[in-house]
This record gives C-alpha cells, structure tokens and sequence, in this order.
C-alpha cells in the first residue's frame, strides 16, 4: 500500500516502542495521527500519552469507538490480536489495515537514501549512533529508533525516539522478531550480529542473508560467527572487527574508562588510524561504534569527522543508565533481555568492583520458553559467587499466551548451578528484597524489554534506598 496524504493513520497501540516513533515520523510530514493504548485506557505511562497529545496526535479508547471514518488506515503491531477492539471495529467499516513495518517499510524503500540497522543485539544504540553523526556534520537525517536517543532529547521532547528532518537520508532500525525485515530495501544495511532471540537460527540466517543480499553496502561484523559467514557470501560488504585485521575497519587498544571506552580506529583501504572515545560503557559498545562508522562512511562522511562527531553521542535510554547512587548503592536501568545482552552487560559491568544485584524481568513468557536453557546458563556464568538474581513473573499486560515457562524455571536452573536466585510472583515483592540485601558498595540492575514501568521500578529503588 502506498502512502496516501488524505489518508488518516489510526495507531492501534500507539504507546509501542516501535509504533511511537512512527506515529511521530507520520505526523511530522503533516499527515493525520490518532490512536489507542491499551495502557492508556489502563492509566499507566501519562506522560507518554500526554506527549503524544501536544505533537497534535488526537488518542482514544481501545474499544473501537475511534475508528469512525472510510478515510482511516488501521495501524497495527505483530502483537495487536483479531479480538481487540479496534482491529474488529476495522473489519466492520471494511477499512484498510497495515502492519506497522509495512507502512515503514513503505516509507523506507521510497526515501532516496536510506540506511537499515538490523541484528539481534545493538541495533538502537547504533541507529543512535549513526543518526546522531549524520546529524551532527549536516546531513538532517530522519531517524526511526526503537528508543529514546538522548542527544536528541528536550524539556518539550522528552520521548525522542524519532527525528524528522529535511534530508533524503532515512536511518531506521529493523526487526527481525516478526521476519519484517524482509520488507526493506536498504542501499545500506548493517547487522550487528546474530544470536538466538526471538527465532531459531535456521531461521534467522535466511532472513539476514536476504536482507543484506538486498543491499547495495551490507555493513557486516567480523567478530559473530554468523555474521562472518554472511561476510564471506557479500558483495561490496564494510566489514568491521575487535579481533580481525582483515576488517575494513578495525579496533585496538581499548581502554575501559569511568566515564565511557576509548580505543584506536585503523582504516584497512587507506591505512589511517585515529584515536576514539565513546560516552558509554562495555566493549560491545565499540562494536556498535564501529558499525556505525562503517554505516556513515558508506554514506560519504570522512572518517576523522565521524569520529569527532561520534565523541558526543550521549547514549541511549535504558542501555546501561546509572539512575543514580544512594546509601553507596549504584541503580542501573538495563534493556538487556536475552543471553547476548545479558553477557555483554555482564561484561561490562565485572570492569569495576561492586557486587551484584540483577532485578530481571523477563520480556515475555514465548521468548522465555525459547531461551530458557541459554538464560539459565548465561545468568550461571555471568553471576559471581555473592552475586544475586531476583526475578518476578514476565511482563504481560493482556492477549493469550502459553505460560508452560515461567520465571520460577529459570531461578531453580540458577540456583541449581550454585547462585543465588530468588523468584517473587509480583515485581512489587522484589523491590523488598532488593532494599533488605543492598549494601554500600553493591551495583543494582534492573533488566528486562516491553516495560515502560521498568524505568520507573528503578527509579523507586533509588528512592527507598535513600530513606533507608
């Protein structure tokens, strides 16, 4: 389906970490926007909706009673069923309904230039990151992320996970969880790596190698076994590596720092080397970086002044964000949520001294049952002797799904392996232990995806932890 200007786009689920940013993108080329939530209809997450309102986007009820007109597209996610409201209302009135990556994807393939970041972990960080340096040297990109990039937030743009502006450039994460990747027609496509997430890997390897087949520049990772393969297979493939010198663009010397990472960045064509520091923390966020070097290379900016530029990217909402510090007690906000994310948070964290505490909130009880053996063996490994795990039921806010797997599996694989684990029914129940175990010195992480509220579970540790 083609865009159509007097078209009137209705979100059904508006308040999605993928469905926001495109509702904002639509309304900022002056197209009508309305929607549901049923978080709204809940009364969780005001100011998201609140902000929704002031960029003149008019919302309703999730009970089909907005959906009144031959003029609406119905707009929906993967995760919107056939018995909500507004999806039946649609049917009724015979009006057309789009997927929310199809309209995207529709947007996408017709901007001039466009850059798709795909790959099973990294993707928002480096969609920021490539956003924020196109910006950065001039190039006004319009950016689609899957989270709130920090750079790009104000006072009266606190939910910044989505830029309009007037360059032909469009830079958008891709997912890969639904198989809508393979909508895109990237002239660049970048992935990160690939690991078990959402899909087996049979799958996910068919997907991946179609999309960067598709692509006129596939940015590929040396240093993840799939995406290697894929690199051996592409034509005109950027190539990017921690370990391989054979990657066009190449890390060394990596120094972790308090307040971020540098290392040195060696360019194979031209033989240039620089040196680099980046605003987040972990290893993996040099992998990011690179990729997003290669993205913007690709894409005609000099590498010395994506570099400079690179240097004030200020991160992303939710990917290791220290909230803040109380009675000695560190809280961060994580969006790790499978093994890799989880491992490379580890990583990151094992850097500096301080015990453990990991609040995890599985993002759902399908993604549970399909990672349970890896999570159980990641947490396993990952966690040191006097470290703790604390884990309450998955995030579910509504719609059928098989609970064969819970959270209560994953403690007892844990504590099996020898850790510490505890497993409370209610999130609410956690922040009690948590409170009674912490101690000066101790890091708090709060994990988990799909769960606006997380942000603020963490922030109300912080608060108890203060009157304690």
């Amino acid at each position: 389906m083609t865009l159509n200007q007097n078209a009137q786009y209705f979100f059904c689920g508006i308040g999605g970490s993928g469905m926001l940013p495109l509702a904002l993108i639509l309304r900022g080329k002056g197209y009508t926007v309305e929607g549901s939530d049923r978080a709204l209809d809940q009364g969780r997450l005001g100011p998201k909706f609140e902000f929704l309102r002031s960029r003149g986007i008019t919302l309703h009820n999730q009970d089909g009673s907005g959906l009144t007109r031959r003029q609406q597209v119905l707009v929906t996610s993967a995760a919107v069923e056939d018995t909500v409201p507004d999806v039946q209302a649609a049917r009724r009135l015979e009006l057309p309904m789009l997927r929310r990556a199809e309209l995207l994807a529709d947007i996408f393939n017709a901007s001039p230039q466009n850059i798709a970041v795909g790959g099973t972990s990294g993707k928002s960080t480096t969609t920021g990151m490539i956003g924020w340096m196109l910006h950065a040297v001039g190039y006004k990109p319009t950016i689609m992320n899957g989270a709130v990039m920090k750079n790009f937030t104000s006072p009266d743009n606190p939910f910044a996970s989505a830029i309009v502006d007037a360059g032909d450039i469009f830079v958008s994460e891709v997912d890969e969880s639904d198989g809508s990747i393979a909508l895109y027609q990237p002239r660049i496509a970048v992935v990160t790596n690939i690991s078990l997430d959402h899909k087996p890997m049979a799958e996910l390897r068919k997907l991946f190698g179609d999309f960067t087949g598709r692509a006129h520049t596939p940015v590929l990772n040396l240093d993840n076994d799939e995406t290697k393969l894929l690199a051996a297979e592409a034509s005109g493939a950027l190539t990017f590596s921690l370990t391989n010198l054979r990657a066009g663009l190449f890390a060394g010397r990596v120094q972790p720092l308090r307040d971020g990472i540098s290392f040195e960045v060696s360019e194979r064509q031209t033989g240039q080397s620089f040196q680099a520091k980046i605003q987040v923390p972990g290893v993996h966020n040099v992998s990011n970086a690179l990729a997003a070097l290669c993205a913007v290379r690709a894409a005609g900016v000099p590498l010395a002044q994506a570099i400079d530029a690179l240097a004030s990217f200020t991160g992303i909402k939710r990917r290791f964000e220290v909230v803040g510090t109380a009675s000695g007690v560190t809280v961060i906000d994580d969006f790790a949520h499978n093994p890799d994310k989880i491992a490379a948070t580890f990583k990151t964290l094992q850097l500096f001294p301080g015990r453990l505490i990991v609040m995890f909130q599985p993002h759902g009880f399908g993604p549970l049952k399909l990672m349970r053996e890896e999570l159980v063996a990641c947490f396993a490994q990952g966690l040191a002797d006097d470290d703790v795990l604390i884990m309450p039921d998955p995030a579910y806010f509504g719609g059928t799904t098989t609970r064969s797997t819970g959270s209560e599996d994953i403690v007892r694989g844990v504590s099996d392996a020898g850790r510490t684990a505890f497993y409370f029914e209610h999130r609410q129940d956690c922040s009690g232990k948590i409170v009674e175990l912490a101690r000066a010195g101790d890091r708090v992480i709060v994990m988990g995806a799909r769960d606006d509220t997380l942000s603020d579970f963490a922030l109300g540790l912080l608060e108890q932890l203060r009157s304690v």
